[in-house]
């Protein structure tokens, strides 16, 4: 895996292309109920990447030009893909419904100060957010390689093969610089105790609790979902410091079970 040239990464960074995307044949092959559920799953968690944004905003993360300047590649290109999966689902007949994202719970405000406090005072703290970001891409990289095999969906595939590509790329950067900032030996002491007590799958806190289970269960059982699951785990255990960490697979086996 080469370093990311940012300044070519920014270059080329474009919405999503659906050029093509046969939209009118979607209705034409059938989905299952738990397809849909995970693409409605999925598609918040897109949505939402406004408000992951924000909390980033409050940290020294933008104090790195080359983050800095990642973010707002990887936030336009998300919103794109949240789009992408909406118009999916309107031709499937089942549109999304507009939700408030301004609203906090009492975690999530809680988590977004104590990220805020962290970050100010640990400069290190970049390299926390890297992992975490490494470790969300590359889940839902796994996550929509499952779905497109699951649902066997033609038109689906195509537009989660297009999808995919982006959430490849993102996942390059976050893991290249995790790598960066994990090179110190505290700074990854701190960020492996922090993940090992507070990392959760992509959209925990944002969607109910038994969605993600659901999601895990759909996705991550079965031989070819606990090999995908393990795969995540093995990738991320190649970070400094992160040799025996328990993420994805463990997860599963212990929460979604």
């Amino acid at each position: 895996m080469k370093d990311v040239d940012i300044d070519a990464y920014a270059a080329r960074s474009r919405a999503l292309d659906v050029t093509g995307i046969a939209w009118e044949d979607v209705p034409r092959h059938p989905l299952s109920d738990e397809a849909l559920r995970a693409l409605r799953y999925m598609q918040d968690i897109e949505a939402h990447t406004i408000v992951y944004l924000r909390t980033v905003l409050s940290t020294r993360a933008m104090d790195d030009p080359e983050v800095a300047t990642f973010l707002a590649c990887w936030f336009y290109e998300e919103t794109f893909h949240a789009r992408a999966l909406a118009r999916f689902l309107a031709a499937a007949g089942h549109p999304v419904a507009p939700r408030r994202r301004s609203r906090l719970t009492f975690a999530q405000w809680l988590e977004v100060r104590a990220t805020t406090v962290v970050a100010r005072t640990w400069h290190d703290f970049v390299g926390v957010h890297m992992t975490w970001g490494a470790i969300n891409e590359l889940t839902t990289l796994m996550g929509y390689q499952r779905l497109s095999a699951v649902a066997a969906h033609p038109v689906l595939s195509e537009l989660l093969g297009r999808i995919m590509r982006d959430e490849a790329k993102h996942f390059s950067f976050y893991f290249r610089q995790a790598e960066r900032w994990l090179a110190r030996p505290a700074a990854a002491r701190v960020a492996r105790f922090l993940v090992g007590h507070f990392w959760a799958p992509v959209g925990s806190g944002v969607q109910p609790a038994e969605e993600t289970r659901f999601l895990a269960r759909y996705l991550m059982s079965g031989e070819e979902g606990r090999s995908a699951a393990r795969r995540v785990d093995d990738v991320i255990r190649s970070l400094p410091g992160f040799d025996d960490v328990r993420l994805l697979e463990w997860w599963v086996e212990q929460k979604a079970a």
